[in-house]
């Protein structure tokens, strides 16, 4: 039988302090900024997250081509305190909790399912989309 995986929208910032040396010299922290500067979208999510499926689905449909990552709870928290740092950036009232998925969209961060949601409903998702570079047309 499955073991169900239980569901956690975000992760303290500040638990970033705990990271392991090693990771903070040149592991995950380093690969999250390196893969956010090379994809047009980039798509961070829990390992086994449905709404991950949800925004790559939206995102497929509007001809964006996303990066989906998947976050291992073993690195739960080492990704959750370098996505605080763009988090920590945008001024949006949003400092001190990180929430997963998380979608970043021409190497800034757009925010998370409710942001995409809104801003698909509101006409700004594939404007934005384009001036990342990640549509064609």
């Amino acid at each position: 039988m499955h073991q169900a995986i239980p569901y956690r929208t975000w992760v303290p910032a500040a638990a970033s302090s705990r990271k392991a040396p090693e990771a903070s010299a040149d592991g995950a922290a380093a690969s999250v900024e390196k893969l956010v500067s090379k994809n047009a979208v980039v798509v961070l999510a829990r390992h086994g997250c449905c709404m991950s499926h949800v925004l790559k689905l939206l995102l497929l449909g509007h001809g964006a081509n996303p990066a989906v990552v998947a976050v291992g709870e073993e690195d739960e928290v080492n990704i959750a305190g370098e996505i605080g740092k763009f988090v920590a950036g945008a001024g949006d009232g949003n400092e001190g909790r990180v929430q997963l998925p998380v979608v970043f969209v021409g190497g800034k961060m757009f925010g998370g399912l409710e942001k995409v949601m809104a801003a698909h409903i509101a006409g700004e998702l594939v404007p934005a989309l384009k001036d990342a570079g990640a549509l064609w047309l």
